[in-house]
């Protein structure tokens, strides 16, 4: 048994020798239930099982029903319920700022807070759900000069309270929850971080496979040294391309370095070691056979935990295939050149030829632009003379229209003001009419578009234009109903209106405009 709960035992024996007192019952109680409770939370480390048995141990140790625990936010900004027993269980989830109702009071006083009516507190939370509460007391879980959380219980029975002995329970309750959940959350913590690092070295181990994985499948031949120049690692590429197997190799120093390529490689050492990478270095290595091989070198440091160069690693390349096909090349290009020489000046004799033939086309080109200048010369005099025939015609087409209205018009009005006869007037309106269309542009559009149109068509057009019916049609020019009908059929085909229906004397209008 632990010193605090042996000095626990001996309180509860003190007690129990004065089993009258009243008071000295429930204290002898309270020590009981906090004794049993200290050994019910420390065996605990699910931290939401250790919310659960606290909140339930509380409310046992008061005798209500209703309880809830807030708890810090990572931010420490808010507070939010995660346990609620009775009245508590539909306000999981609830936030309270520091000062505001119960748990805010709490955490901005870091001590206990009863309130014998809730409903009445000028520090409750505006909030109707909250109505039925009554007597209610809040208790901190301070740790290290902060609070961590809130204990709340309360009652909803008007006629039961808690006192200040109630409260000085829960302080020791507090107290025993904190330490509980300090075990809890440090056990979380240790087991989180132990699987973290399980996961870290399994991340490594993949990392260290995959890694040796990518040296033993690389096609090019790689080495690693320590810092004395002393084999450490080399690949199956590297014994397949130098002839040397690890077995002689490994911890030893690599001689493969032609004597004449020691200086260029003794740089390319020194750089490295001032940090600088080596990349795409050229040089030659031996091979077992005796062979010179050709080789691109690339090469770094790597580093240990603390940061400090162990080694360096070193990849080949065997470029002596390369090299063959550049010297190929380079003589293939010495051949190429003198071909390019022997076209260059078979393209100069050519090119000399396509001047003579450009100097021909251009002479031509010449003539054929003194020909075209002709030609514009000769379209500029047409075109004069063009503009000259429609200047005349339009000079013509004024006189005529001069002259109608000058030496016709005026005997036309002269003979309607006269006496005629109906037959008369009508004939003298004809006449009129057809004068005027005779100068308008009707006549001529329409002879001009359908030369087709015979001349009775014509007079016809012009009186079915004029709204004459087909019998004042007949009348006026002396010929039967029939022969108009005829004529109408002849025009309505020609002007493309048979079987349509499209009104003739609208069609006809349509010519004026």
């Amino acid at each position: 048994m632990s010193n605090s709960a042996q000095q626990d035992s001996e309180s509860v024996e003190f007690f129990s020798t004065n089993p009258a007192d009243p008071t000295v019952q429930r204290q002898n109680a309270s020590l009981r239930a906090l004794h049993e409770t200290a050994l019910g939370l420390l065996d605990k480390i699910d931290k939401e099982e250790l919310l659960e048995t606290i909140i339930e141990r509380a409310i046992a140790l008061t005798g209500t029903q209703h309880g809830y625990i807030y708890l810090l936010e990572p931010n420490k900004q808010m507070m939010q319920m995660r346990l609620g027993k009775g009245f508590f269980a539909e306000q999981l989830g609830r936030c309270v700022r520091k000062g505001e109702g119960m748990g805010g009071c709490v955490w901005q006083t870091e001590a206990p807070v009863l309130v014998a009516d809730y409903s009445s507190w000028s520090g409750r939370l505006n909030d109707p759900a909250l109505d039925g509460l009554r007597c209610i007391v809040g208790i901190p879980l301070k740790s290290d000069h902060q609070v961590q959380g809130v204990i709340g219980l309360a009652h909803v029975d008007p006629e039961k309270h808690f006192d200040q002995e109630d409260v000085i329970v829960l302080e020791r309750f507090a107290a025993l929850a904190l330490l509980a959940l300090e075990k809890a959350t440090l056990y979380s913590k240790v087991t989180r971080e132990l699987a973290e690092r399980k996961k870290a070295e399994a991340r490594i181990r993949e990392s260290e496979q995959r890694y040796r994985s990518f040296l033993e499948s690389s096609p090019d031949p790689i080495v690693a040294y320590n810092m004395k120049g002393v084999a450490t690692y080399v690949n199956p590429a590297f014994e397949q391309t130098f002839g040397l197997s690890r077995h002689e190799l490994l911890g030893k120093q690599i001689d493969f370095v032609p004597e004449e390529c020691w200086p260029e490689t003794k740089a390319a050492i020194d750089r490295m070691l001032s940090g600088k990478k080596i990349t795409m270095f050229e040089t030659k290595r031996l091979a077992r056979d005796g062979r010179v091989l050709d080789v691109q070198i690339s090469s770094t440091l790597f580093q240990n935990q603390n940061g400090r160069p162990v080694g360096n690693i070193v990849t080949l390349r065997d470029i002596s295939a390369r090299k063959k096909a550049e010297d190929a090349l380079q003589q293939y290009h010495g051949q190429l050149e003198e071909l390019v020489q022997e076209r260059t000046a078979e393209l100069a004799d050519t090119n000399r030829r396509l001047k003579q033939q450009i100097e021909e086309r251009k002479r031509a080109e010449a003539a054929l632009r003194a020909q075209s200048s002709y030609l514009e010369e000769v379209n500029t005099a047409l075109q004069v003379l063009l503009k000259k025939r429609e200047e005349d015609k339009r000079e013509m087409q004024e006189n005529v229209l001069s002259n109608v209205k000058e030496l016709v018009s005026p005997y036309l009005v002269r003979l309607k003001r006269g006496h005629l006869e109906p037959h008369q007037e009508t004939m003298l309106e004809i006449l009129q009419s057809n004068l005027d269309n005779i100068i308008s542009p009707f006549i001529s559009k329409l002879s001009s578009r359908y030369l087709s149109f015979t001349p009775t068509e014509i007079r016809v057009a012009n009186l079915i234009k004029e709204g004459k019916t087909n019998k004042e049609i007949a009348e006026l020019l002396l010929i039967s109903k029939n022969t108009v009908l005829f004529h109408r059929h002849h025009i309505r085909t020609k002007l493309g209106l048979k079987n349509k229906k499209i009104n003739l004397r609208t069609h006809l209008l349509s010519y004026e405009e």
